[in-house]
């Protein structure tokens, strides 16, 4: 073991955040490149860019509870998590290159459908993504100790992350999309498989005989995920729908509605039930409850700000005159085009929101010390509520797009950090991994609503919409951790500085 982990270093941390630095650039270069690529070069309409990126979640479905239960019961390659970094890392890599080359493939194989072809690209790249994001994240959980250590390990994870989100959100400036997805295929496998051969994991977790003994069966995780029912139902119905939209047209949004409406109420009676039960259990379903939300929110604003600029800024501009555009001839010494215009306000507007990440959790870490995690996320919940509506309101014009994004980093930076270090003592320390895969699912399945609000966008051609929604579903998320618990060791650090005072 090297001395830099036996002490817990800021070197050793920096290390340790490296492979899920390869997942935060993979998916930054995903929000950056894919719908452009998709809609530009392809010719896709939004309903159909939002169909492909409905492989994520199913990938998060399937790839983070199962490599999440497994990797807390295997060892092979001298590693618990290190043999799922590796090769989710070299798989992310393959898409990377292929994504590109979508075209190509159809001529190869025959196969004259191109969303097919993407979608099966999306899928296995997130499959990736997911394969290794798990283990990635529960690693340091499994090298550090509960409290203070422990969000240290998570704030470096995601400042280290949110920088290289960054750079490739300017990559995608200086260089152009297609050029990203390449220099991604090597960032993500380096950064994958090399970092993690230098961690020497634990072959024994303490405590992990009695872990074995107390076996969470597939029941067991559909218990544990019943407030996330509303959005498992609508998720499966969006897959469908997608074959039958004449047909199903109809029930589209009330089904939509409905399981909002699910959702909330049976937050409702999760707090009620909480007076009583005052167990992990019930906190660990009530921030997933609350997470929910945010992430319908992030999904949609990933997947259709592209459509958004395009018809609520572009219109408004002069297209000599466009920031985003100076910027990237700047950068590159390169005279933009209307066709590049798009692409450069998204990359700058998501390089604006990842910077804030990047830079945000070491404050946020700062001021969590002071008043607690709970309440720290939830004021940082606050700030891209107000981002969004911003957006929505005043957000035509190309500057106060950039404000709002400013606004809503804050509780990107917060997203990304923060809310593993509370999860992570509110669960199984023994099943981390199992329980950092359920708790994806409030991430996954969420991000399957984002099809019904493209599709309501879609219907109502009222692109200001998507950022009303997506303020909307950040306030419902704040309201409810607004009834979540502080973790035992931030609120017993809390309650001791006040009372030192």
């Amino acid at each position: 073991m090297l001395e830099i982990q036996k002490k817990l270093t800021n070197t050793f941390y920096a290390i340790l955040a490296l492979p899920a630095t390869a997942v935060g650039f993979a998916l930054s270069t995903q929000i950056a490149a894919l719908s452009w690529i998709l809609n530009k070069k392809f010719g896709l309409n939004i309903h159909e860019v939002a169909f492909v990126w409905l492989a994520g979640p199913l990938a998060g479905i399937f790839g983070q509870v199962i490599v999440g239960m497994i990797s807390d019961n295997v060892w092979f390659m001298k590693g618990r998590r290190r043999p799922f970094i590796i090769i989710g890392g070299i798989i992310g890599a393959l898409m990377f290159l292929a994504l590109p080359q979508i075209g190509v493939i159809s001529e190869a194989t025959g196969i004259t459908n191109i969303i097919l072809i993407a979608s099966v690209i999306a899928l296995m790249l997130d499959l990736s993504i997911n394969v290794t994001f798990n283990p990635a994240r529960s690693i340091i959980a499994d090298l550090t100790p509960e409290g203070k250590k422990r969000t240290a390990g998570y704030v470096w994870m995601q400042v280290i992350s949110g920088t290289f989100g960054v750079l490739a959100y300017f990559l995608s400036m200086v260089f152009g999309n297609e050029t990203l997805l390449l220099i991604a295929a090597v960032f993500v496998l380096v950064c994958s498989v090399f970092p993690i051969l230098l961690i020497e994991e634990p072959k024994e977790l303490e405590g992990l005989k009695e872990s074995k003994e107390d076996a969470h069966t597939v029941m067991d995780i559909f218990k544990s995920i019943f407030p996330l029912y509303g959005f498992l139902v609508f998720g499966v119905f969006s897959l469908i729908f997608h074959f039958y939209q004449i047909e199903l047209r109809t029930i589209h949004n009330p089904l939509l509605i409905l399981a909002l409406i699910y959702t909330v109420i049976i937050g409702i009676y999760i707090i009620y039930k909480s007076k009583t039960d005052k167990s992990d259990n019930i906190e660990f379903q009530k921030i997933m409850l609350a997470h929910t939300f945010t992430w319908i929110a992030f999904q949609s604003m990933f997947v259709m700000t592209g459509f958004f600029i395009d018809k609520q800024i572009i219109p408004n501009l002069d297209l000599t005159n466009v920031f985003a555009n100076k910027f990237a001839e700047f950068l590159t010494g390169v005279e933009q085009t209307k066709d590049t215009t798009t692409g450069n306000i998204i990359s700058l507007g998501f390089l604006i929101l990842n910077a804030v990440g990047a830079v945000f959790p070491m404050a946020l870490s700062a001021i969590a010390k002071k008043i607690g995690r709970v309440r720290t996320y939830t004021a940082a919940l606050v700030f891209s509520a107000v981002g969004y509506f911003y957006i929505a309101f005043f957000g035509r014009q190309e500057l106060n797009f950039y404000s709002g994004m400013f606004l809503t980093g804050i509780g990107w930076s917060a997203v990304i950090s923060i809310v593993f270090s509370i999860v992570t003592e509110r669960i199984n320390q023994n099943k981390m991994g199992l329980f950092m895969g359920i708790f994806n699912l409030a991430v996954v399945l969420p991000q399957m609503m984002s099809q019904g609000v493209a599709n309501i966008i879609s219907e109502t051609q009222n692109y200001q919409l998507l950022y009303i929604l997506c303020g909307v579903f950040v306030c419902f998320s704040v309201v409810f951790w607004l009834f979540i618990k502080e973790p035992r060791s931030t609120a017993d650090l809390v309650s001791h500085q006040k009372g030192g005072h």
